[in-house]
């Protein structure tokens, strides 16, 4: 896995105060992407013990609320495995904080993902720069949906997506 940036003390991508991991590898290409630069699977930097040292140390913090992996798309082919791993990992040592998962990809192409349950809230879809919307809560267009993913999986029918919150404008 390889990523761009590690973002500390962030309000956008998710609730509280988190860590954002941006990895490179984005397959949707969507018109008017914010982070284009995040396409290419091979830029970047490779993510070694300082990089994942970097985010233990903000996870540590009492205050810091979890991580969001943004990017590029975590689900990507070339990082599937490495996040899963890692959001493993996480979850094995920070049981109490939460992660998000920005993704290009539609809940029902995802839901059956094993890395799915280790995600807390999942923002799908790709951006639809035909429906930006600078007022929605922690997503760009209107297309995309804010995913409870545990109460979700939880559920008999896992493919009707439960909303982690209602889908309104701040």
């Amino acid at each position: 896995m390889r990523y761009h940036n590690i973002t500390k003390d962030d309000m956008l991508n998710g609730d509280g105060l988190r860590v954002v991991l941006w990895v490179a590898g984005c397959s949707h290409c969507c018109k008017e992407c914010q982070n284009p630069i995040t396409w290419d699977p091979d830029g970047g930097l490779p993510f070694d013990e300082a990089a994942r040292e970097e985010i233990f140390e903000q996870l540590d913090k009492p205050y810091v609320s979890g991580i969001t992996f943004s990017g590029g798309d975590p689900l990507h082919a070339a990082n599937r495995l490495d996040v899963r791993n890692f959001m493993k990992e996480i979850k094995g040592r920070y049981p109490d904080k939460t992660i998000w998962l920005y993704t290009g990809d539609t809940w029902e192409n995802i839901l059956h993902y094993p890395v799915m349950k280790y995600v807390d809230v999942c923002v799908d879809g790709e951006f639809v720069a035909e429906l930006k919307d600078n007022k929605l809560l922690w997503k760009g267009s209107s297309n995309q949906r804010v995913i409870d993913v545990q109460k979700t999986l939880a559920q008999t029918d896992p493919s009707i997506p439960v909303l982690h919150c209602q889908d309104y404008s701040s």
